[in-house]
């Protein structure tokens, strides 16, 4: 069996959809009609994030703690964006999908937690990898802050939203990047 390590493209996709979700989040907290061409990205990118999270859940050759850090909060995270982007389209208020951020961000909070309790990061990546977790669960806990009205005070949660979707993705695309460098020098 040939081992593929798909964990940068995964990264790359995670802080590709972080940062189109931190955009949608902007653009709905200043009413900006300009969301709805995003929303296709957005599908896409969720799409991809559900396969690569569902194959690495149920397929990937690692210990299973790897499977569930990495696997299953993909996997939840591109359901999330797929119906996301199908409500938009259908006009139908995305507020109550916030809940299941929600729960998504306990999930990568334990898994924060988890990582530092059992040591299953280590070496000069443990601060970025656990950083990005940390930024990416507040996302998710925070979520809820979507029922707040976009107009008046109520646009701040959004802001406040997007800001912490924005560390997230750059702490992903850092991750990412780096893994790429470093997968290119190790031998085959």
């Amino acid at each position: 069996m040939v081992y593929v390590d798909s964990l940068t493209v995964m990264l790359l996709s995670l802080g590709l959809s972080s940062l189109f979700l931190a955009l949608y989040l902007l653009g709905k907290g200043m009413n900006k009609k300009w969301i709805s061409s995003i929303v296709p990205p957005i599908f896409a990118l969720g799409f991809f994030d559900f396969i690569s999270g569902f194959l690495m859940s149920f397929m990937w050759p690692l210990p299973g703690a790897y499977n569930m850090l990495f696997g299953d909060p993909i996997l939840v995270l591109g359901l999330i964006m797929m119906v996301g982007a199908y409500m938009h389209i259908k006009n139908i208020s995305i507020n109550s999908l916030s809940i299941f951020g929600f729960f998504l961000g306990i999930y990568l909070a334990v898994e924060a937690a988890g990582m530092v309790a059992f040591n299953l990061e280590s070496g000069q990546y443990f601060y970025n990898d656990t950083t990005n977790n940390i930024f990416a669960a507040l996302s998710g806990i925070f979520s809820p802050l979507v029922y707040a009205n976009a107009k008046g005070s109520g646009r701040y949660a959004y802001y406040f939203l997007f800001v912490l979707l924005l560390i997230t993705a750059f702490l992903a695309f850092f991750i990412g990047y780096a893994g790429i460098f470093s997968h290119l020098g190790s031998p085959p």
